[in-house]
């Protein structure tokens, strides 16, 4: 079974009073302790070590970062002449077929030319030689 205390508010309430000061007196103690200021300063020297190495990956996945742009730049760069010097390629073909079509109807236009001369000089010689 319980024991039965005695006790009225009052000494619930000073007993109560003594516990949070007991406590608070622990809590300064410990606040002033060199120890725990070491530990707190090696901490706050573990937080700024990390905090750095953190700002250099950071900073190391930027300029990755920013060389993989320039990369991607300087590709699509070289793609970019490529397919520009693919065609001018491809009009200088282009030109060449069409320049040796014209240079072929010249010629079929020519001889065709020269065909209906050759025929119209014997078709005269003949009407001269009827006559």
């Amino acid at each position: 079974m319980s024991i039965f205390n005695n006790s009225n508010f009052a000494d619930r309430r000073k007993t109560a009073d003594d516990a949070k000061k007991a406590l608070l007196e622990r809590a300064r103690a410990k606040a002033n302790d060199p120890e725990l200021v070491k530990r707190q300063a090696e901490r706050a020297k573990i937080v700024q070590a990390r905090e750095e190495r953190e700002a250099a990956r950071r900073a190391e996945r930027e300029r990755q970062r920013q060389e993989e742009e320039e990369l991607k730049a300087l590709l699509a760069a070289e793609e970019a002449a490529r397919a520009a010097e693919a065609e001018a390629e491809r009009l200088a073909e282009e030109e060449a077929k069409k320049k040796l079509q014209d240079d072929m109807i010249s010629r079929l236009v020519a001889d065709e030319a020269e065909r209906k001369a050759r025929r119209d000089a014997r078709y005269a010689a003949r009407k001269a030689r009827q006559r």
